[in-house]
């Protein structure tokens, strides 16, 4: 048997900006937490045309859990209540639904974060463009595993080794847009950036001799700056 809210709704539809916006107003109206619900990611938010016509919000599904029967079994209660393992079969089941047959390894990165690396075909689509679905993927993930546990879960959402890829990319990207700053002495405005791909900017050029780094703008549109020291 379901939960039902104090409104008598077992699920709702909602959005927002980003994913996180809409679980946020989901959960709101269902007057439910997170470790009540099964949350499906039913669209991704889109900037649209010049970032002005045609802008999508993000738009999720949430629906109240079933009441799981109590166990005597310990070992059974266990494998039930490791948000790792939990979620790591969460992740699997919802890349089958986006018709991918997935591999995944967990791991603990040098920051102690729980790493979910991902391999197998047609991983484009769980990637995304820049890594747009992958973060939101991640985000989802990362809600499911937290409401699961006692103690706070980080974890990193990986597949072919993408991000160390975008890493790489975004370095090289703000060294020669750094020297493009020192050259026409102009500042640099950057496309709007995850806070995760800003803080790879911002650590790459802080001990740059001639350019400082700064963000503005309010999420998720926030941008780095580059300008010429003073």
């Amino acid at each position: 048997m379901s939960k039902r809210a104090d409104n008598g709704k077992t699920k709702v539809v909602s959005s927002g900006k980003t994913v996180s916006d809409a679980v946020n107003k989901g959960l709101a109206e269902l007057g439910a937490t997170e470790k009540d619900v099964e949350i499906v990611v039913l669209e991704q938010p889109s900037k649209g045309l010049l970032g002005l016509f045609g802008a999508k919000d993000a738009k999720v599904e949430l629906t109240l859990r079933n009441l799981a029967p109590a166990t005597t079994d310990p070992v059974a209660a266990t494998n039930r209540e490791d948000p790792i393992e939990r979620s790591k079969s969460y992740l699997v089941d919802a890349l089958r639904e986006m018709g991918i047959d997935p591999s995944v390894e967990s791991s603990t990165d040098e920051d102690g974060h729980v790493v979910f690396q991902v391999t197998g075909k047609e991983l484009g689509a769980l990637i995304g463009r820049r890594g747009q679905t992958l973060d939101a993927m991640q985000t989802l993930i990362n809600v499911y595993a937290n409401r699961l546990s006692d103690e706070h879960v980080r974890i990193v959402l990986d597949a072919e080794r993408f991000r160390e890829r975008r890493k790489k990319t975004l370095e090289d990207l703000s060294m020669r847009l750094a020297n493009q700053v020192v050259r026409t002495r102009k500042e640099v405005v950057l496309e709007p950036m995850s806070s995760h791909e800003r803080r790879i900017i911002h650590y790459k050029l802080q001990h740059h001799p001639k350019v400082k780094t700064f963000s503005k703008g309010e999420e998720p549109n926030r941008r780095i700056v580059i300008a010429l020291k003073s």
